[in-house]
């Protein structure tokens, strides 16, 4: 038994720190895989926690097997063993969204497998006693570890209780019989292309670039040529949008339903108050509230302001589960694939067989949110009721998944600018929805971007980067500007609005033109020079 327990508990320090990149980000206290999830809970728990048995059930056996001395004690030891820097390099990677260096990588690979060749090839009884000196000091390492794992496997048991409920039907906002929704008033839709970039779209344009809806947008709208973006994430953005408080960190509670965000000024936490947000103005104002969204969890956060709802994420998340797989046997296959797609697995898989392509996948996942949110945009554009409206959608956000020479889809090859074309044959779509129900001419459009163009920040180092990227960005320049664009009812003119404008104050701005205090592109001139 004494063997077993020693066996079991090394076998399980070697598996805690294997599948760190698997069981992390259920565990961490910010809770942002749950947030963000947006299938049941079973699937994003109960696969992880099986992967990790299957694992430390493999591992014990043959640890035990190992009790004696020999070569094969010898490789099992130094298998487990002088691989895990490497194993650490790549947890590292997957947990920080960080590509390694590829020389260090592979150095540390080559080294671990030489170093095990050679002990296990040359080995004589004469290195067994330093030999067992660096086995005890192992198995205490890895002891130690296994304690760890038993902390992870109880907090995976204890968080997928709590969320056990998570993206369950919760009841929306009703109006009361007989109350007005908007009083004759115009509609505002308010319009978030994700990772909009004024720069792009207005000012130094890539060059064949045809963007010919947000020209025709600007000729009569009011463009704000220097919008102060309210941060870098859109987990943190809508939020600070919706409520007009900044926001430089968010983290959901451990059910997934409930948002706090960190004020930087007052440097404090603050739960997310769905009263205290536009959605609640609009109902006081007496507008039908609805929203169509991506990536933040809109109709667990704001159930009690929302009339109708809709939101999409289907993205792989860092560990490799799929929100869009129908089973939890598909999710515990999932993480292992995604695993061989993106390391050197890969490498030796494809010479016996095919491989996902993570790339590939992680694009498919992007272009079904894309379709699947212009199909709800039309949904709620087409409900006249409907006369508070945020539409949030994925594009021009990277990976490409469009290709704007042959107008078509591609989940290969393709780049932020022809995501930015997509954008602009997305918005063409919406107006022509708009204008064949008369709205598009008595109706105030809102049109931004989170946030812009991460190039440096996030992109310029990634797999989708690309060489037409490269181009267009002048080798990764960043240019922190989102497109912002107010149209106004009757509108014919275009203006602009050249001094800095916060975005942070967009709350503010949707108050005005829900009381209409903004009527005409000289009031929106003056409040903004005002809102500074």
């Amino acid at each position: 038994m004494k063997r077993f327990i020693e066996s079991a508990s090394v076998a399980l320090g070697v598996t805690t720190i294997c599948l760190l990149w698997l069981v992390a980000p259920l565990v961490t206290s910010g809770h942002d895989t749950v947030y963000h999830w947006s299938n049941s809970a079973s699937q994003l728990f109960v696969p992880a926690i099986v992967d990790f048995c299957i694992l430390w059930v493999v591992l014990t056996p043959l640890f035990l097997v190992a009790r004696r001395p020999g070569r094969l004690r010898v490789a099992v030891w130094c298998g487990m063993t002088l691989f895990l820097p490497w194993v650490a390099l790549k947890n590292w990677a997957f947990l920080t969204v960080t590509a390694p260096t590829r020389w260090l990588s592979v150095s540390l690979f080559a080294a671990a497998l030489m170093a095990s060749l050679l002990l296990v090839g040359f080995w004589r009884p004469a290195f067994e006693p330093k030999f067992e000196g660096f086995v005890a000091f192992a198995s205490m390492l890895l002891i130690f570890a296994s304690i760890s794992g038993l902390a992870i496997l109880s907090e995976l048991a204890w968080f997928g209780w709590q969320a056990r409920s998570l993206n369950s039907q919760i009841p929306l906002h009703h109006l009361v019989a007989g109350q007005s929704t908007n009083a004759g008033r115009p509609r505002i839709i308010w319009i978030v292309f994700d990772e909009l970039s004024y720069e792009q779209v207005y000012e130094r344009r890539f060059r064949g670039l045809q963007l010919p809806a947000f020209d025709q947008l600007a000729s009569q709208a009011t463009v704000f040529t220097h919008a102060i973006p309210a941060g870098m994430q859109t987990g943190q953005v809508l939020p600070s949008l919706m409520t007009g408080e900044p926001a430089d960190e968010v983290r959901s509670s451990a059910d997934g339903q409930h948002l706090s965000m960190h004020n930087p000024d007052k440097k404090a936490w603050r739960k997310f108050d769905e009263h205290n947000s536009i959605f609640q103005d609009a109902l006081n104002a007496g507008y039908s509230t609805a929203v169509a969204g991506w990536y933040n969890p809109y109709c667990r956060i704001l159930p009690d302001v929302l009339n109708r709802c809709f939101w999409a994420f289907d993205a792989l998340t860092s560990n490799g589960m799929l929100p869009t797989a129908t089973t939890v046997q598909a999710n515990i296959m999932g993480p292992l694939l995604y695993a061989a797609g993106s390391g050197l697995a890969y490498r030796f898989l494809s010479f016996f067989g095919q491989v996902p392509d993570v790339a590939a996948r992680t694009s498919e996942l992007h272009l079904s949110d894309y379709q699947a949110l212009l199909n709800a945009a039309d949904r709620v554009l087409d409900d006249p009721s409907a006369s508070f409206v945020l539409l949030h959608l994925p594009v021009p956000h990277p990976g490409g998944i469009y290709n704007r020479a042959t107008g078509k889809f591609a989940l290969k090859h393709s780049s932020y600018i022809d995501n930015l074309a997509l954008a602009d044959k997305c918005l063409e779509h919406l107006r022509s929805k708009l204008e064949q129900s008369n709205d598009w001419d008595s109706s105030t459009i809102v049109i931004m971007g989170d946030h812009s163009w991460r190039t440096k920040l996030i992109w310029s180092s990634s797999p989708v980067w690309t060489k037409e990227d490269e181009i267009a960005s002048q080798g990764g320049k960043f240019d922190d500007r989102p497109a912002y664009i107010v149209k106004l009812p009757q509108q014919s003119v275009g203006t602009r609005i050249e001094a800095p404008f916060a975005a942070l104050n967009t709350r503010k701005l949707l108050d005005a033109l829900l009381t209409q205090n903004i009527r005409s592109a000289e009031d929106l001139s003056v409040w903004a020079q005002q809102s500074r």
